[in-house]
């Protein structure tokens, strides 16, 4: 029986660690061909010497167990280097079908103490590096589709993050750059869409060296220590990979500009923003006493963030 990615390939980026490590031996396992990307810089804040070693051994481990696999160890916030990684994707095995941008980095700080360089850093290398590969993947299948004379198989999966659905104190870079790829997400699968592109972004919880200290200090399935009694740990990237694939695959036709919050055995599919109350002015124009009137009484007493509060029915919050 042929796999469902059978004949595609796919980019999977910061694929030589961590989730996308996970996300790219998934979409092999369903016969994906993978281009696995990662710079190789061992501090999770983008700091050390680039190496080619983590990408190397994820593309080996894929070939080992019958996939097919090439590395690309370049920068995918350098718009030139994301072009040669959708080319090497081309060049390799001859078109892209699926894109999955995964690569970031951390550098966390409150917003009166950051740097300019740890803001630029965080949104360079998350919200860039996603547009510099859709930008380059999109074109792609922007000309296909215009040599086919119709739509064409092309697949996005982004990834956004639960920092950007219910905040983050420490985190206003992360927290910006990951909204925003939710923004980029919903724009590219508007445009995209006629040629047969579809373009969703996913809000996973996994244990990676990016949320290692994050998840230390909550208490075990509720995503912190790996419990010691055989059961799975609720945080293993292996629970995230599977929607990857899902989303990559042609069952997802109908699955576009969508943002899915995934850990542990649960998928949930979050709205967008929709209007909780509603004042209109008795006059032609607002003035400060009226809105004063209107808006103090229906905040007063509220909680902090109560417009966040789907994200705590789900769960999403940590405590």
């Amino acid at each position: 029986m042929a796999q469902p990615l059978e004949g595609r390939t796919a980019i999977v980026t910061g694929a030589g660690r961590g989730l996308g490590r996970a996300e790219a031996l998934e979409l092999a396992r369903l016969g994906a061909r993978v281009v696995v990307n990662d710079f190789g810089q061992p501090g999770r804040d983008g700091s050390g010497t680039a190496s080619a070693a983590p990408a190397e051994e994820a593309a080996e481990e894929i070939r080992a167990a019958g996939g097919q696999a090439v590395a690309h160890t370049g920068d995918v916030a350098d718009h030139q280097q994301a072009g040669a990684l959708v080319q090497l994707a081309i060049d390799t095995y001859g078109q892209l079908d699926i894109l999955v941008n995964n690569a970031g980095i951390l550098r966390d700080r409150m917003v009166f103490s950051m740097t300019e360089d740890e803001w630029d850093s965080v949104i360079r290398v998350h919200l860039k590096g996603h547009f510099n590969t859709t930008h380059f993947a999109a074109a792609h299948w922007r000309s296909r589709s215009k040599e086919a004379g119709g739509p064409v198989f092309g697949r996005i999966v982004n990834t956004s993050s639960e920092a950007f659905l219910a905040g983050s104190a420490g985190q206003p870079n992360y927290a910006a750059a990951k909204g925003g790829i939710v923004g980029l997400t919903t724009s590219t699968a508007l445009a995209l869409a006629k040629y047969g592109v579809t373009a969703n972004a996913i809000c996973p919880r996994a244990r990676t060296r990016m949320t290692e200290d994050v998840f230390a200090a909550i208490p075990a399935y509720q995503g912190g220590e790996v419990p010691d009694d055989g059961r799975p740990d609720p945080l293993a990237p292996e629970h995230v990979a599977p929607l990857v694939g899902y989303l990559a695959s042609p069952a997802a036709a109908g699955v576009n500009g969508q943002l899915l919050v995934v850990h542990g055995g649960m998928v949930a599919v979050a709205e967008r923003p929709r209007i909780a109350a509603k004042f209109d002015t008795a006059k032609d124009v607002f003035s400060y006493e009226e809105l004063d009137g209107l808006l103090t009484p229906y905040y007063a007493g509220r909680p902090a963030h109560e417009t966040f509060a789907a994200a705590e029915v789900l769960g999403l919050k940590h405590d």
